[in-house]
């Protein structure tokens, strides 16, 4: 389960206005700013549905761990990746950097 400080960091993220996030997940516009102001709690199955939704957008929700605390990033698709790659792989061999 995402904590309000997870679904705000995500709809940044992933580029989602509260409307957006509010079509996207079946919750309301109101629901959500309540649970994102820490005013008020989120039903769990409507927490769920922001989770789904969020994730469908491209975040991945990091859980509290042995490596660090809770968080959300950014997935990378194949093709996303593939390109990544050909930029690392771009510029041929490097030479010295020798300056008088």
């Amino acid at each position: 389960m995402i904590t309000s400080s997870q679904c705000r960091a995500a709809r940044a993220l992933v580029g989602y206005s509260i409307d957006r996030l509010s079509v996207a997940s079946g919750v309301s516009r109101e629901i959500i700013e309540m649970f994102e102001r820490r005013l008020e709690n989120a039903e769990p199955e409507d927490i769920a549905s922001l989770q789904s939704a969020l994730e469908k957008g491209g975040a991945i929700f990091i859980p509290d761990g042995d490596t660090g605390g809770i968080g959300v990033r950014l997935k990378f698709n194949r093709s996303q990746t593939k390109h990544i790659a050909t930029l690392e792989g771009e510029g041929g061999i490097v030479g010295s950097d020798d300056v008088p």
